[in-house]
């Protein structure tokens, strides 16, 4: 990284319990990481304390989703001493009051829908959160530019981040980008500009995983 580039750094949260125990985890519904999640993080926290791959990092954010708050705090002596701010923009799928903690099994959602429908239960389509997170991200890097900026948030945020700064190549594409838990994407933008405005430096690096046991 040249000095005056951009670089954002996104970070998944780790394995939620809500998840885990296949409950609809918006605002209401998230309670926090699960064990293995907290061990994720740990071992993320671990390995960036140890590589320093991070640098000096100029601002950190996070959703307001309680599992993307813990891994935050799990990853703080990593971060360095800026505040984190909070921003609901950088949260998942938004799903409804109806559904928000209830089982997933019981509102039988339609998981192989398009973009522009609702999976039901008052659910935000995946076209609206992308253009939520995506608008957010693009907010951040903004008014961050020429530093490191770290965002703590979830995968379906990581891929609407690809689609803003890719001016759309990602969203329809007909794939899947997964992003594995605690993994690391980040993007840079060169102060000097060039072909292109964004570079994908790396994809869910989750390296730090390897050897994390899932039953401790």
């Amino acid at each position: 990284m040249g000095a005056g580039d951009t670089r954002l750094v996104l970070i998944r949260h780790g394995e939620s319990q809500a998840a885990l125990d296949g409950i609809v985890h918006g605002h209401k519904g998230c309670t926090g990481l699960s064990p293995l999640g907290r061990r994720q993080a740990e071992a993320l926290r671990d390995r960036l304390l140890r590589t320093g791959e991070l640098g000096a990092v100029d601002a950190v954010y996070t959703s307001e989703l309680a599992r993307a708050i813990e891994t935050t705090e799990i990853l703080r002596p990593a971060l360095g001493e800026v505040p984190v701010v909070q921003d609901c923009d950088l949260c998942e799928l938004h799903p409804g009051d109806e559904a928000d903690g209830r089982s997933a099994d019981e509102l039988m959602l339609d998981l192989h829908h398009d973009i522009y429908r609702s999976v039901g239960a008052g659910f935000e389509t995946l076209a609206a959160m992308s253009l939520r997170a995506g608008a957010c991200v693009r907010r951040i890097v903004h008014e961050h530019a020429g530093r490191t900026v770290v965002i703590v948030c979830h995968g379906g945020v990581i891929r609407a981040a690809l689609f803003a700064l890719s001016r759309g190549w990602a969203v329809g594409s007909g794939f899947w980008l997964a992003a594995e838990h605690t993994s690391i994407t980040e993007f840079e933008r060169p102060r000097e500009g060039g072909p292109f405005e964004w570079a994908l430096m790396r994809w869910s690096d989750a390296a730090h995983l390897e050897g994390v046991a899932v039953d401790g």
